[in-house]
């Protein structure tokens, strides 16, 4: 597999269904042999076994050992290994499932006393990395004149609605948890959501639900999720057929943009772009046929390359990025044309400034219009670039060499998405967990610091989604005593000045008195000593802890860790005079 490719990820779904249900006699490996030079790099890798939530052993095979060996010849590919060592079959493209499932079932039984069904122990990637308020963000739609930004915070399944200002979390759209229901805002269940629009009266918001493959539509008024296009299910048809909404197959849509009654979609699963008619309540192909390539030419004999960002230009042009084909083009009434880029083949990619298909990108999947030119992410470059569609001239603007740095010398780390309003760009900074802003008249980047998500935390009666600590029995001796909150930080590391880390206490069964049950903690320093008037009895004691930090020189990237203490107390005679609250937070690992 290749981590750009939109049929590998088609087939996670299938490997995580079977590695489910044969836990014992299963084993995945995952061998990464890359189509893009970025894609050949380790860290990024990791990057995405995080992004695409991948819990067995990966291969960097960057050198194509395993790929030549096993005679594979194409994005993906499987080969099923019985217990005797036997190479049984091999697959290649998606349907893992369907085609596997029956003979591991055979071997199961065949081999039933030949499997050794020792569980492997396997260290994630995920283990020992801190939280964020983002995780993995795709994309970003930014609706000024109603003073809000939305961000589609793709790995936790959620849209947050913020101040493009303060940074401020004003509204959680999803539960959080990978599924597909509608709703309200905190039961609605989302799948790595991707492109938004909004329309004009700034009421309803559509977002791309890319692996529930469906297009979901939000009340922001009432507060609610429906569906307005898609089953929850791939489309078993390719390329999925036109249809009437709702209950239209779609196959990955991936962005979206809305112009009057016509919201257009990059359909990056199925090759294609489509839109959806709202007067006669119509899903059907916009361009693109579905076979897979570079060529030119009228609207549906033409071929595309997994279309990831679009973008429309208010005069007849809607703009794509072609990820795979690493080419922007568009379409308009006399078909698809190719802007910059090679469009020669699926092959050709880089990183060269310049006109028409001499230029050269890596892998790009955002776009935006504004006053005149084309802005695009060239993701696998870490790049902002910006296009003169007259001239077919495309330009570097900001970014290069992976990393994180604002100023006028900006790094970026795989940016997916952006979108441009009132002179600045709003960026999606995929591995970098950020929204980046870049203002075109000083051509100064910042990092947007979010904060709030604290405010739509769960309740204590809810589960409590952060890091829980449940503490032995205490004895504590009744009376005047004390609370010592002692909260290790990283080296290098600070509680962020900017955002709001806080502290409250609760005494659940409320035989203990707190002199400050809530405290500020923005900034603080440890230990803190917080005073307490223990009542003889028992007692359970909640403390719940919201800590932003970051390095002591870039406040502006922050991190994020919820804590929850709790702690039993038996309160008499004799026992302890002070509740010690200890954590070390875990070390962030960042691009600089």
């Amino acid at each position: 597999w290749t981590y750009g490719c939109i049929n590998c990820i088609h087939v996670i779904p299938d490997l995580k269904q079977l590695e489910a249900e044969y836990p014992d006699e299963l084993v995945v490996i995952g061998v990464h042999s890359a189509k893009f030079e970025n894609e050949a790099d380790t860290e990024n890798i990791r990057n995405i076994i995080l992004r695409y939530n991948r819990e067995h052993p990966v291969v960097n095979d960057k050198d194509f050992i395993v790929w030549r060996t096993w005679g594979a010849n194409a994005w993906p590919s499987l080969a099923l290994i019985d217990p005797a060592g036997n190479f049984v079959g091999g697959h290649s493209g998606e349907g893992a499932y369907r085609v596997f499932k029956p003979i591991i079932e055979a071997l199961v039984q065949e081999f039933d006393d030949q499997i050794d069904r020792t569980p492997i122990e396997l260290k994630l990637e995920k283990e020992g990395l801190p939280s964020r308020v983002l995780a993995f963000p795709g994309k970003v739609l930014a609706d000024l004149e109603n003073g809000r930004l939305y961000i589609a915070d793709t790995n936790h399944n959620r849209i947050l609605v913020t101040d493009p200002d303060t940074g401020k979390i004003l509204e959680v759209i999803g539960g959080g948890e990978a599924g597909y229901a509608d709703g309200d805002f905190t039961s609605a269940l989302l799948n790595q959501p991707q492109g938004m629009a909004i329309t004009e009266d700034g009421r309803t918001l559509y977002i791309a639900d890319t692996e529930n493959h469906a297009i979901r539509a939000v009340d922001l008024e009432a507060k609610t999720v429906g569906t307005l296009a898609g089953t929850g299910f791939q489309s078993q048809l390719y390329p999925p057929p036109a249809g009437d909404i709702p209950n239209v197959p779609l196959n990955s849509p991936w962005d979206l943009e809305l112009e009057g009654d016509k919201l257009y979609i990059a359909m990056a699963g199925s090759h294609q772009l489509s839109v959806i008619d709202f007067e006669t309540a119509h899903l059907s192909p916009y361009a693109g046929g579905g076979r897979e390539g570079t060529r030119d030419g009228a609207p549906f004999v033409a071929e595309l390359a997994q279309p990831s960002g679009i973008a429309l230009d208010g005069e007849g042009r809607l703009y794509f990025a072609d990820s795979e084909a690493s080419s922007i083009r568009w379409v308009d009434s006399d078909g698809v044309h190719t802007l910059v880029g090679s469009g020669e083949s699926l092959f050709e990619f880089g990183d060269v400034d310049g006109v028409g298909n001499e230029a050269r990108l890596q892998h790009p999947l955002g776009t935006s219009f504004y006053e005149g030119k084309l802005y695009v992410a060239d993701t696998y470059n870490h790049k902002i670039k910006v296009v003169d569609p007259d001239a077919r001239e495309i330009t570097s603007l900001a970014g290069g060499e992976r990393g994180w740095r604002d100023g006028a010398e900006p790094r970026f780390y795989e940016p997916g998405g952006l979108d441009s309003a009132d002179g600045k760009l709003y960026i999606a900074d995929t591995n970098n967990h950020a929204i980046r802003v870049l203002d075109l008249s000083t051509m100064e980047t910042t990092t947007l610091v979010l904060s709030g998500i604290e405010d739509f935390a769960q309740d204590s009666e809810s589960e409590f989604f952060g890091t829980s600590i449940a503490l032995d029995t205490l004895k504590i001796k009744e009376g005047t005593g004390s609370i010592v909150l002692d909260i290790e930080l990283p080296e290098g590391h600070k509680l962020n000045d900017t955002a709001p880390s806080s502290l409250s206490l609760e005494s659940l069964d409320g035989t203990t008195a707190f002199t400050q049950p809530a405290a500020d903690l923005t900034g603080a320093e440890f230990p803190l000593t917080f005073g307490a008037e223990f009542a003889q009895g028992s007692d359970t004691i909640r403390a719940e802890l919201n800590l932003y930090y970051c390095e002591d020189d870039k406040e502006s990237l922050c991190f994020y860790e919820p804590v929850l203490f709790t702690v039993p107390l038996l309160i008499g005679s004799e026992g302890e005079e002070e509740l010690r609250l200890e954590y070390a937070l875990p070390i962030p690992e960042v691009l600089n």
